[in-house]
């Protein structure tokens, strides 16, 4: 399965300061809490972006695991090592295309891990069995992504502006049902977690910053829905169009992010 998908960098980072400034739940310490990393752990992040969760895992651990953080923009790199530098960190931040081999030996990390990108893989047998190799015996994978109930008010606030369908999204879609199942075929055991944040936008405007972080003119998921600049704001009108009436309405605008977190071992 051939993904054309590339998530524009300030689109990325603009949706995760929309969830850390209006969400009721920190998905750093779900995640934390779920993994527990120890000191003395070699730890790889796959997808890293701008080091989120490596810089996560580091603090955790006080700066005593080893820990890499793999991914094919060089834009997102280098905002990852500029903090690196920063804050004094060591972590190791790498080109990675996780539709290619893995440059790393088998047997390597005690964690593998991949917020919000691995699910994107062409090829879910290749990229799966690359983590599972590079993987030390009883290693853990763990990825995260949304599950097919998530944020379900943006998708019925555009529904209800555009009486269009919703284009498939490779995450939702795929992570509950072929990426679980082939995670599962291939690592000795499987589980599925399950994390919820209910974003509340107190206006509009946020709301709407939200929604052109994700249907950004470059998103090619999306293009389905307008075709260059003028149909897109023409879309974001109605959007917001419908977004005030909700509002209006219920006072408040809540979106309930539902996020799965498959936990497996090799």
């Amino acid at each position: 399965m051939k993904i054309d998908y590339q998530e524009p960098s300030k689109d990325l980072l603009m949706r995760i300061d929309i969830h850390e400034k209006y969400g009721s739940a920190n998905i750093d310490v779900w995640t934390n809490e779920l993994l527990r990393p120890q000191a003395g752990m070699n730890i790889l992040d796959v997808g890293c972006g701008a080091g989120k969760l490596s810089f996560l895992f580091n603090d955790y651990v006080k700066g005593k695991a080893t820990i890499t953080g793999g991914d094919f923009s060089e834009e997102l790199l280098e905002k990852a090592r500029e903090k690196n530098r920063k804050v004094g960190a060591n972590i190791d931040f790498q080109f990675l295309d996780f539709n290619k081999p893995f440059n790393f030996p088998d047997n390597t990390f005690d964690l593998c891990t991949s917020a919000f990108a691995i699910y994107y893989a062409s090829d879910l047998d290749f990229t799966f069995g690359e983590a599972h190799r590079v993987l030390k015996s009883g290693g853990r994978l763990f990825v995260s992504g949304p599950l097919p109930e998530n944020k379900q008010m943006f998708y019925d606030i555009i529904r209800e502006a555009t009486h269009a369908e919703i284009p498939p999204m490779p995450g939702s879609s795929r992570f509950k049902g072929d990426i679980y199942n082939t995670i599962d075929k291939i690592f000795a055991k499987t589980e599925l977690h399950k994390f919820e944040n209910h974003l509340t936008f107190p206006d509009v405007a946020p709301f709407i910053d939200y929604v052109r972080a994700s249907l950004g003119e470059d998103r090619k998921l999306w293009t389905s829905m307008f075709n260059g600049k003028d149909e897109y704001e023409a879309l974001i009108g109605k959007i917001e169009t419908v977004a005030k009436k909700w509002l209006d309405r219920d006072g408040k605008l809540v979106m309930t992010k539902v996020v799965g977190g498959i936990l497996a071992t090799k």
